[in-house]
């Protein structure tokens, strides 16, 4: 799963999720969409949360004055129910905070600005979390697509597993939604010291807090490679750093290495019989 190429380019091989149209008493979810300078992927990840087509969404833009053509993207939306706000701010984290202090929905979410939702993961998310009270956080499989929109890679991922999520992350973010109650048990907003791994560092506060998690088996979202991404060598000085400290942080380091290779070993696996169980089903279903 470390490898965003894993094959050719082809297209996608779920174009949406499958549900039964059972609407009632849907939730409402607030989606925040932190952007700046993705001009070229911007309007499809917007049309990507409009064509959900769920009939109780809070959709928020948080743009960071974009000078590459973004902002008069964002302006042919502000008449289609998306809440768009054009301010400066202090990066994605903060961004994230911005947009999420005008989110009133029971669930929430966010989703990068290249970045997409594959039809009818609203919709089931909804019906999720209405039909499981007790669940505090949910997500899903991923696919990855590069700058033209074909897949190129997935992550199909094993059932939930928190111990392991304490040294790595394996959740999709683009895939994964939680309650307000959870939210505003650990702070109601994302850590502004983290700027690569602000996701994870929020999932930990999840697990610290006790947050019941489920993982479900469908295709939620895929998520974009392209050379437009925070760098590499960026991720190696700042991000490496910030994956250490929450493994210090929240008890990662104190799995012992053999353990870690065991839990690490295991996972994997069943991430490979997951994976060739959806190989399989494309192949039976094509």
């Amino acid at each position: 799963m470390g490898r965003f190429h894993q094959y050719q380019p082809r297209q996608l091989s779920v174009a949406s999720v499958n549900h039964a149209d059972d609407n009632d008493r849907l939730p409402a979810i607030s989606l925040v969409t932190p952007s700046f300078n993705q001009a070229s992927f911007v309007e499809k990840t917007l049309e990507s949360v409009l064509g959900q087509n769920y009939p109780k969404l809070q959709y928020i833009v948080q743009d960071g004055l974009s000078t590459d053509g973004t902002r008069e993207i964002l302006g042919r939306y502000a008449t289609r129910n998306v809440d768009i706000r054009i301010e400066t701010d202090g990066g994605q984290t903060d961004a994230l905070n911005k947009g999420f202090a005008h989110a009133d929905g029971e669930i929430m979410g966010y989703l990068n600005s290249d970045d997409l939702l594959l039809p009818g993961t609203l919709c089931l998310v909804g019906r999720y979390f209405r039909d499981n009270p007790s669940v505090d956080v949910i997500y899903g499989n991923r696919l990855i697509v590069d700058e033209a929109g074909r897949e190129v890679g997935r992550w199909v991922l094993p059932e939930h597993d928190s111990e392991i999520l304490t040294f790595i992350d394996y959740v999709p973010q683009e895939t994964m939604f939680w309650r307000r109650r959870i939210w505003e048990r650990v702070g109601g907003r994302f850590d502004t010291d983290f700027h690569f791994a602000m996701d994870w560092e929020l999932l930990l506060r999840f697990i610290h807090a006790g947050a019941v998690f489920r993982h479900l088996p469908g295709l939620f979202g895929a998520f974009r490679v392209h050379g437009q991404q925070k760098s590499q060598a960026e991720f190696l000085v700042r991000g490496i750093g910030e994956m250490n400290g929450l493994r210090l942080r929240y008890g990662g380091r104190n799995i012992s290495f053999v353990r870690r290779i065991a839990l690490h070993w295991a996972y994997l696996s069943q991430h490979r019989l997951a994976d060739a169980a959806f190989e399989a089903s494309l192949r039976k279903n094509g």
